[in-house]
């Protein structure tokens, strides 16, 4: 039986990467397998086809490995933080009066 050695590379003030994978986004794919498996569980236990609760877990989880790689690579490190500080930067800013525009070209002495 061949064994295989997985290595984590990790150096410093560097993120752990694992088959690609930056940091956090390896426990969310470890999560997302796991609720994964229960989903299957669950499906099987209530009395699904085999056929279909393999289909709809197989295509759930190709759908979690795409969406976290994308994430990743788009990303980084940080990925989500950027991706919620993007979406709270409003669209436009609104100031109930002119003041602040006229103030801006006067100086003060």
């Amino acid at each position: 039986m061949a064994t295989t050695v997985y290595t984590i590379n990790k150096g410093i003030n560097r993120p752990v990467v694992f088959k690609g994978l930056k940091a956090q986004y390896i426990v969310y794919v470890a999560i997302g397998v796991l609720s994964l498996l229960v989903l299957f569980a669950v499906l099987y236990i209530i009395g699904t086809n085999m056929f279909l609760c393999i289909a709809i877990v197989a295509i759930l989880g190709v759908l979690l490995f795409v969406m976290v790689y994308r994430i990743s690579d788009k990303y980084g490190q940080y990925g989500l933080m950027k991706r919620r500080a993007y979406g709270r930067i409003p669209h436009t800013v609104r100031l109930p009066s002119r003041w602040v525009f006229l103030s801006l070209g006067k100086t003060k002495q």
